[in-house]
């Protein structure tokens, strides 16, 4: 079985080489170069001259017309237009940065120019963004990185001992002993050798070959150049990838950019957003009446509903993408990020290879991780990186390929990632207070995670499933019908309405269900738990205060 099943990438299914070049044809009349055949000859021995060159249409030669200004200099349309640009980029969505953001950042503009507001600051929930959120940075990978940034501070007798050695190890590694230096496009080779012992640490002792980790920019690009392999076909052949609902808006993005079909399927709110084979099996059977569905993403923990993965589910998972002959991507960046009692993480690399050579011996799978979240927080360094398996070994070298084309990723991302996989290890100067500080992050989050179930299922008209894990909750929101109509009138989706409105009123910004999916007829907002827990209480506080009223006006 497992030597006659063809892989779902293989060269003739890859679609990017070629993809989007754009052709360029030659100007009827216009000269040719000499050699090229008796017509081209007969054309050059022909004189042509400007005129006639410019009495062919402008429109016809793809020139912008020119226009006459009010003072009649001639003005020259722009090359690109709303109407002559790329049109899969129009129809690219990215919820977490969308427009309550953007009058969220303007709203924080008008009260730093004294505007009276009613609200004394702005909150912003909106996307998982640690740091910003007032998550301190863990001291060890820090004091690394300044090392790495500035070898000058290998002299200063204030940084460990375990700080230093690490720090001369990656740079090392480094062209010139520089971060400032180009990586090989696959990354530091001894990082990848890192993130490849964390592997097998985590997973029991399954192997991991360095050669099948990439290290990326943050676990977004990782996923996004998977897309890029994985999309081809025209009309009904056209690729589709199936992607939960609700989602992360990074996928339903990409697969716009990309012209793929997005394939859903729905997360089961009533069981706390479990995933339902049965759904999957709806899912594909529909999908494949117009596209060719290939691949099967799964967020775990999920992003924005918090939900873990049982390991009887991914088990499922897995059987149900041999069957059905589907690419696996399993975005894990939240492993660590596990709070709710009989929950826990279970990477889908470690269950495929536990239910044996049947599967694990033919199941292609990718999976992600990242160094933006879990206790980390490192949004900003942009490090992160993807282990692929059983991978067809010439779309192997055509990925190598293709990650050259961007030369490599971050190099300190990458320094910070090794730090990641290869932490303080007991018995070392900073391991006592690496762990401290790793707990204590990991502690309060599972404290917020409770808090904000609690506090918002208080609230009539707003249920909150637990915050099993992740940053997030995805409450669903009762929204009444007059509120509805009004949304509808002003051209907006009811949960988009009543978000504007609480930004507005209370300066509170969270982003829309809308804005990652929801089944019809349902509201929700999307919230992230990483507020300090005093301003999390008030966040939480003003969104009940808010609701009460809100339903109260339109009801």
């Amino acid at each position: 079985m497992a030597a006659s099943r063809m892989q779902l990438l293989s060269p003739r299914n890859l679609s990017f080489l070629g993809r989007g070049r754009t052709e360029l044809f030659a100007v009827s009349g216009a000269p040719k170069r000499a050699g090229d055949g008796p017509r081209g000859r007969a054309l050059n021995s022909s004189p042509v001259s400007s005129r006639t060159i410019s009495s062919v249409s402008e429109t016809r030669r793809g020139l912008p017309r020119e226009k006459m200004t009010e003072n009649g200099v001639s003005s020259r349309a722009k090359v690109l237009t709303i109407d002559t640009m790329n049109p899969t980029v129009k129809k690219v969505e990215y919820a977490v940065r969308g427009p309550i953001v953007q009058r969220a950042v303007e709203l924080e503009r008008e009260l730093s120019q004294g505007v009276k507001k009613p609200f004394a600051e702005v909150i912003k929930a909106n996307i998982g963004d640690a740091h910003a959120m007032g998550q301190q940075p863990i001291t060890f990978f820090r004091q690394v990185l300044a090392l790495c940034s500035y070898p000058e501070l290998l002299n200063d007798s204030t940084f460990p001992e375990d700080a230093k050695s690490r720090a001369r190890r990656i740079l090392q590694s480094c062209g010139g002993n520089s971060l400032g230096s180009y990586s090989a496009s696959q990354g530091i080779e001894s990082v990848r050798q890192d993130v490849a012992r964390y592997i097998e640490r985590r997973d029991g002792g399954v192997p991991c070959a360095p050669d099948n980790i990439y290290l990326t920019t943050g676990a977004s690009d990782g996923i996004v150049t998977m897309l890029k392999l994985l999309v081809c076909g025209e009309g009904a052949t056209r690729t589709g990838v199936m992607i939960s609902i609700p989602q992360y808006p990074l996928y339903s993005a990409a697969l716009a950019e990309l012209g793929a079909v997005q394939v859903n399927y729905y997360l089961n709110e009533e069981k706390c957003w479990s995933l339902d084979i049965s759904e999957l099996q709806r899912s594909v059977d529909e999908a494949r009446t117009h596209c060719n569905p290939r691949a099967l993403c799964i967020i775990n923990p999920g992003n924005p509903t918090g939900q873990v993965q049982s390991r009887q589910c991914i088990e499922d998972v897995i059987r149900f993408a041999a069957k059905e002959r589907l690419f696996l991507m399993a975005d894990e960046v939240y492993q660590d990020n596990v709070y709710a009692d009989g929950c826990q993480f279970h990477s889908f690399k470690k269950v495929l290879f536990e239910m044996g050579p049947e599967y694990s011996s033919t199941v292609e799978l990718a999976s992600f991780h990242s160094t933006s979240k879990c206790y980390m927080g490192e949004c900003g360094f942009r490090g992160g990186y993807m282990e692929i398996i059983n991978m067809d070994n010439e779309v192997k070298a055509q990925l190598t390929k293709l990650v050259s084309v961007r030369l490599c990723p971050p190099v300190p991302g990458q320094a910070l990632m090794d730090l990641v996989v290869n932490p303080p290890q007991p018995g070392e100067p900073s391991y006592d207070n690496f762990i401290k500080e790793r707990t204590a992050t990991l502690s309060v989050l599972a404290e917020k995670a409770k808090l904000t179930e609690q506090v918002l299922n208080t609230v009539e008209g707003i249920r909150c499933n637990p915050v099993q894990g992740a940053m997030y909750s995805f409450p669903r929101i009762s929204i009444p019908e007059k509120a509805v109509k009004e949304a509808t009138a002003n051209g907006q989706q009811p949960d988009m309405f009543y978000c504007m409105r609480l930004l507005e009123e209370t300066g509170i910004c969270l982003v829309p269900g809308s804005g990652f999916g929801q089944k019809d007829g349902t509201y929700h907002f999307r919230m992230t738990i990483l507020p300090p827990t005093d301003k999390l209480k008030i966040l939480l506080d003003k969104v009940k205060e808010f609701h009460h009223k809100f339903t109260q006006k339109y009801s």
